[in-house]
Order: structure tokens, then C-alpha cells, then sequence
């Protein structure tokens, strides 16, 4: 049975919702798309955000042999499975191999799976929420594209939820906005849940659904992205008793503690930041002991950097500081660097003024001219 959340999966670029870096018009997988390109990438973001659908979106337009696996799960055998299915006079299409999770293979059927990408014998989209640079090996990973995707805007979890179809309250609506954060998968099957054991939408439902939607989890499907984010916004809200509840369903549910120390890694810098710097510090010897110890034992050190890590003082001022001048990077492109911060390594750039003017610890803006009174790190006063 095809899940609740495949019902209103697009079927083509038209019917996409999100991802305009990447298929908006002469964007670079609309490109592909449109052009019938054939070529091995991986996509990277977060989850509930398309990579599934434009990976199925791709195939299509290239009348592809589509092959679906998840690295969870899958093996060699499986890699072989599919070679083996030989092309004809009258089956002559390209496969294309679907790898959800592919950072979930290790090394050895990475490097299995190698050679069958570099003869083109498979065309390999791989699927990852983790960074490819660590998680992916550099020789296949030098024959793929990598495609970074975002979390999904309000606007389109809002566009994704209408086209359901379903009715629902405005308050109902926004909290399943909220409760989505970007992740469309969230929002679909809480809302399908819903509807399946309540039948009407409202907020109260709405609430009970998610609720009972946590009682399993599953290190495969929704559930493994449900706890990850419970983790995560247990240890933001600073409850160090639902961070070390959650943190024990994922490794007794048999989740990969990398992926679990690496989340907090990323999260101390992300929402602790300057409130405490050594949680940085606490976080990287958490996944160092990890790595060098492993499970069982290494569950002991998790649950310590856990408690740390949520009872932490916040800080998100340097996160929003660098999207903020992201953005402006973005939007104004490379602006003349001030002429007192250039280097002059000649004469010539001396008498142009180059590096006149500089003082080591002047006060004065460092920022391009356009920019010089922007503020970008909002320190609250304590």
C-alpha cells in the first residue's frame, strides 16, 4: 500500500513545490530535467524537502529504468541484482539507481558501487541529510554533482498543504506550519493521521495525532526524523530529561550514534554559540569518544554531552549574524572591498591607495562602504 504521504507526491517539475535555487527557471536541475542530461549527483538536505520526488521527477523525464533502495537496508547483493537485469534491442533505457540515505553505505559497498557508476552502467542519485564530504567517498563523490537543498519555506509547506485538498481551521493550519519546520513529510502525515483517526481536522486533533505518532520509531521511515527533531528541541528548550528520553529510543531503536553526536555538535554552535563556547568543545569530544569507543559504552557519553548541551545557557545571535550576511552576499554580490583592507604587495597598488589608511585595532567599520553601518551579531545585554 502506497503511504499517506505519497498521495499528493508531484509528478512533474509544474506540480514541485520549493527548491527554486535548483528548479526554477535555467536553474541547474530544471536544466537537466528539460534537457534530458544524464548524469550521476547527490542531493543533501534536510528531510521532507523533495529529494525522493525530484530523484523520481528525473527519471521520468528521462524515461529511465528507476531503481529505489535504501542505504538502511540495501547491500551489494542488491547492487548486483540490478546490473544484472541486462539491457536489449528493446530494453536499451538507462538505470538509474535511488540511494536514500547513502551515507548509511560504508566504505566497502561504496567503493562496490564505484566502478558500476564510472562506466555509466548505473546513473546513482544519492539522498543524504548528512554532508557528503564526510559521509561519501572522494572517488565517487568526485563523479557526482552535489545539489544542496533547503528546509521548506512556510509559504510552501502552505502551497503543499492546499493542494491536499483538506479542510481545516486557520489555527489548525498554522501549528501545522509551525510544527513542520520546513519538513514537508511531517506535515502530510500528521495531517493524514489525523484525518485517518479523527476524521475532521482540528487543532486539538491535530495535537493528539502527533502525539500518538511518537509512541514508535522507526529508524527507517517518518519516525526517524520525528525523534531527531523531539531531540533536538527537547535540548533547545533546555529539558535535559525528554533530550535524555529521546536520546535513548534512538540508540535502543538502533539509530547510528555518529548521526546522533554529529546533530549535537551542529547544535552547539547553532543554539548555544557565544552564551557558552566550550560547549563546542564538550560537543566534538563527545563524537571523538564516539567514534574511538563506540556502543554500547560510548551511550554513557552521549547521555553527558545530552545534559550539557541542554542545560547550556542560548545563544542563536552568531547562526542569525551569518545567514543575515549570507543573504546580503546574495543579494549584492561582491562589493568593493574597502581599500584601507587590501593587500599592496606593490608600488603600484600603494600609490593606488591600497591598505592606506589601516590601523590594527581601529575601530572603525572593516564592512564594504554600501554596508559600513550594518550590525549583523545581535548580542542581547545580559
Amino acid at each position: 500500500m502506497e503511504p499517506a504521504t505519497s498521495k499528493n507526491r508531484p509528478k512533474s517539475l509544474k506540480e514541485f513545490v520549493g527548491q527554486e535555487h535548483l528548479v526554477g527557471i535555467d536553474k541547474p536541475l530544471r536544466k537537466a530535467i528539460e534537457d534530458q542530461h544524464l548524469f550521476s549527483f547527490v542531493l543533501w538536505g534536510p528531510p521532507g524537502v523533495g529529494k525522493t520526488t525530484l530523484a523520481r521527477i528525473y527519471a521520468k523525464a528521462l524515461n529511465a529504468r528507476f531503481y529505489e533502495l535504501s542505504a538502511v537496508s540495501a547491500g551489494k547483493a542488491d547492487i548486483r541484482n540490478i546490473i544484472s537485469e541486462g539491457s536489449t534491442l528493446l530494453e536499451s533505457r538507462p538505470k538509474v539507481l535511488f540511494l536514500d540515505e547513502i551515507h548509511r553505505f560504508n566504505k566497502a559497498q561504496q567503493d562496490f558501487l564505484l566502478p558500476y557508476v564510472e562506466s555509466g552502467e548505473l546513473t546513482l542519485i544519492g539522498a543524504t541529510t548528512e554532508n557528503p564530504s564526510f559521509e561519501v567517498i572522494s572517488a565517487l563523490l568526485s563523479r557526482c554533482q552535489v545539489f544542496v537543498l533547503k528546509s521548506l519555506s512556510a509559504d510552501d509547506i502552505t502551497e503543499i498543504l492546499k493542494r491536499t485538498k483538506v479542510k481545516m481551521p486557520k489555527g489548525a493550519l498554522d501549528w501545522l506550519i509551525k510544527l513542520s519546520d520546513g519538513d514537508a513529510r511531517i506535515a502530510l502525515s500528521t495531517l493524514y493521521n489525523t484525518e485517518k483517526l479523527y476524521g475532521k481536522i482540528t487543532l486539538k486533533n491535530l495535537k493528539s495525532a502527533f502525539t500518538e505518532s511518537f509512541i514508535r520509531f522507526d529508524k527507517k521511515g517518518d519516525y526517524h526524523y520525528d525523534t531527531i527533531s523531539a531531540f533536538i528541541k527537547s535540548m533547545r528548550a533546555g529539558d535535559a530529561d525528554a533530550a535524555l528520553y529521546y536520546l535513548a529510543r534512538m540508540i535502543e531503536g538502533g539509530e547510528d550514534a555518529k548521526f546522533i553526536a554529529r546533530r549535537m555538535v551542529i547544535f552547539a554552535s547553532e543554539d548555544i554559540g557565544l552564551a557558552q563556547p566550550t560547549a563546542l568543545v564538550v560537543a566534538n569530544e563527545i563524537f571523538r569518544s564516539v567514534e574511538t569507543i563506540g556502543l554500547p559504552e560510548a551511550a554513557i557519553n552521549l547521555a553527558h554531552g545530552v545534559s550539557y548541551l541542554a542545560l547550556a545557557s542560548k545563544d542563536r545571535s552568531v547562526y542569525d549574524a551569518y545567514f543575515a550576511a549570507v543573504e546580503d552576499v546574495k543579494k549584492l554580490g561582491n562589493l568593493p572591498i574597502p581599500l584601507k583592507l587590501r593587500n599592496s604587495p606593490s608600488k603600484l597598488m600603494k600609490d593606488l591607495g591600497y591598505g592606506q589608511g589601516y590601523k590594527k585595532y581601529d575601530p572603525e567599520s572593516c564592512l564594504p562602504e554600501k554596508l559600513k553601518d550594518k550590525k549583523y551579531l545581535q548580542r542581547k545585554k545580559k
